[in-house]
């Protein structure tokens, strides 16, 4: 079989030339610094503020300038440069009211030029040139080669370099030049993004975000509870499906299941307006800039007692059928004495208020009727076949994973799920029991099964996926129980508390945090825990930064819904060949305050950790790839060309 694989190998590297050109060229590239790692996480759907964090390297890229410049512009002339990187387009049209006449742009054209090629030659500094000639955009390899390896300049060649660009200028391609330098030097600042989970959820435009993603250079995904629900209703959760909508509906987002994904809601609006009204617990919650009539409020409303309903039903026979789910409690629908309208939980009896029962049979109240029947099997279907939901629910699955180690870093959204002394909580699935790391892979196990049959609409699999949005041991949910009923129809909010894995307190705990990178074979002395999902409180004294700095929360703090809560926007990293940096963010307004103010959205950057050497590709997931090839290589030479 080796010798097969050798055969094969050799027919790309048919000469010993090629072969030992190809160690070489390897060899050297594992002695490289390591390229910079960029870390977000919970975007939540807000995509304008994402694509802002995305341009600007979160401050990597104002830094590479400053880097460059800093002897030769002003802090206000680093800032509108940096603009022109973020956003070239835009940036263009608006300077180029500016000028008075052609000359002035012209020569304006040709310092921009010069800049961002030397800005590309600083941004390159760490990688090799076969790299950043894949960066460059196609058609003008050949001109920004020749500008960036200049040689000979105050003699022979001065005058052909300055008409390169001059014939540039002439041919009406300056603009596109710059354009293409500036997302080139984007792309050189960060090497690779983690997205740590919640791309969708509350923001109105997950679907850009995937597209944004999909066409990214370089880049991994860790699953959100959110991103969990859409995969599952995409591989044939009703409960997942109906789940989306009811959120959709209360955040005031069916746009996104209509217009973006083209979903046909009208068998949905359809049962709404026969069985519900109004009801203020259901109103949709408001978009600050979002107008907003009284009718399609009323609509929504209804819409979203419907879909409630449904799913409050659709719980009901998974969580029978398995009763290692340990959530009999949350059989809610049989607790509620109809007549006089109130529920006892936990040995208390509370009144319930704004109720929306038209559908439920008390003696029966799990059973769908005939109608919701038709508009969940109707919603599926036009689910499964949406083309642009079907490329993004590809790509989320081909790119993500539950939890990542990557580069002696341990990357998960919510948590490990531990019980109060800090060991690693059990759940038997199949009477066998798994905790740690191999339930993460279980719950990974049949969230890829489930997708892999979309067919099967109410199987283990599907089942499983539910339970990881909802369920105690879920290491993305991360709560006791979902007290989602609660929340609608019962007013004390001792009711609402949804008690937390002990994991939240006890990551505060350094030795916890070691037993946790331990259990996934990482080094707790070198590695660290990177966190979404939860916000931190910052406006309350919260630190992200965890047990002297092995364990960081990045929740991105991009929903604006949480904003008030946190004080802040969130936080992203950054990790390159000097260590570990988290960033602290400003809310983000406009891209067009950006452009005309310069307003950018970072605050406070912190050190998370420091090498003490600096970090080479030797030492990363890549090196060790480029270990494995270099050792295949050596195998080749050995067995073809050493005989």
């Amino acid at each position: 079989m080796k010798n097969t694989f050798l055969d094969l190998l050799a027919q790309q590297y048919d000469s010993e030339e090629k072969v030992v050109t190809e160690i070489i060229n390897l060899e050297a590239i594992l002695d490289l610094p390591k390229g910079t790692e960029h870390f977000v996480s919970d975007l939540h759907g807000e995509y304008q503020a994402f694509q802002h964090v995305l341009r600007n390297g979160s401050g990597k890229v104002k830094e590479k300038i400053r880097d460059r410049f800093s002897n030769e512009l002003s802090e206000d002339e680093i800032t509108e440069f940096a603009t022109l990187v973020y956003y070239p387009e835009e940036k263009i049209q608006l300077i180029k009211s500016n000028f008075a006449n052609k000359k002035e742009l012209n020569e304006w054209y040709i310092e921009k030029i010069g800049h961002l090629i030397q800005l590309i030659s600083h941004a390159s500094s760490k990688y090799t040139r076969s790299k950043l000639r894949k960066a460059l955009p196609k058609q003008f390899v050949y001109i920004i080669e020749e500008l960036l390896y200049k040689t000979d300049e105050l003699t022979n060649k001065k005058y052909y370099y300055r008409k390169i660009v001059e014939q540039i200028i002439s041919l009406d391609q300056a603009d596109k030049l710059i354009i293409g330098l500036a997302y080139t030097t984007q792309r050189l600042v960060v090497d690779h993004l983690h997205v740590v989970g919640d791309i969708y959820d509350r923001g109105p435009e997950p679907d850009k975000i995937m597209d944004t993603l999909i066409n990214y250079h370089s880049v991994d995904i860790q699953w959100g509870n959110h991103d969990v629900l859409w995969l599952g209703a995409y591989s044939g959760s009703k409960v997942c499906l109906a789940n989306i909508i009811r959120i959709c509906a209360r955040y005031d987002n069916l746009d996104i299941i209509e217009d973006a994904y083209g979903i046909n809601l009208r068998p949905l609006v359809n049962l709404a307006e026969k069985y519900y009204g109004d009801n203020p617990s259901f109103r949709p919650k408001r978009h600050s800039g979002k107008a907003i009539t009284d009718e399609e409020q009323l609509q929504i409303t209804k819409i979203h007692q419907a879909i409630a309903m449904i799913q409050f039903k659709l719980e009901m026979p998974i969580i029978k059928r398995h009763p290692n789910f340990n959530m009999s409690k949350r059989l809610l629908l049989e607790k509620v004495d109809y007549e006089k309208n109130e529920i006892t939980l936990h040995g208390e009896t509370y009144p319930l208020e704004n109720t929306c029962f038209a559908t439920v049979d008390p003696e029966k109240p799990g059973k769908l009727l005939e109608e919701e029947k038709q508009v969940i099997d109707k919603l599926l279907f036009s689910v499964q076949h949406s083309e642009k939901l079907a490329r993004h629910m590809r790509f989320l699955m081909k790119k993500g994973s539950l939890y990542l180690k990557y580069n002696g870093n341990l990357l998960i959204h919510g948590c490990i799920p531990i019980d109060e002394q800090g060991n690693m909580e059990e759940m038997k699935i199949e009477g066998k029991a798994y905790a740690g790391r191999e339930l993460l892979d279980i719950f990974e196990h049949f969230l890829r099964q489930a997708f892999a049959n979309p067919e099967k609409t109410d199987n283990l699999a599907t089942d499983m996926v539910w339970y990881l949005w909802t369920g105690e041991h879920s290491s993305l949910f991360g709560k006791r129980e979902m007290t989602t009923f609660e929340r609608y129809f019962i007013a004390d909010k001792k009711t609402h508390k949804e008690r937390k894995n002990p994991y939240y307190y006890l990551r505060e705990n350094e030795e916890t945090c070691h037993k946790i990178l331990q259990e996934f074979d990482l080094d707790p002395a070198q590695g660290h825990i990177i966190n979404g999902h939860t916000p931190v409180k910052e406006v309350e004294g919260e630190n992200p930064i965890k047990a002297n700095g092995k364990l960081v929360v990045i929740d991105g703090g991009f929903s604006k819904a949480y904003q008030p809560t946190t004080g802040i926007a969130g936080y992203t990293l950054l990790y390159n060949s000097y260590g570990m940096q988290l960033v602290a963010h400003k809310h983000f307004n406009s891209k067009q305050e950006v452009l005309h103010n310069g307003n950018d959205v970072l605050s406070v950057k912190r050190l998370v950790d420091k090498e003490l050497q600096r970090k080479k590709v030797r030492e990363t997931n890549v090196g060790e790839e480029l270990l494995q090839e270099i050792a295949m290589l050596k195998s080749l030479l050995e067995y073809r060309y050493m005989k």
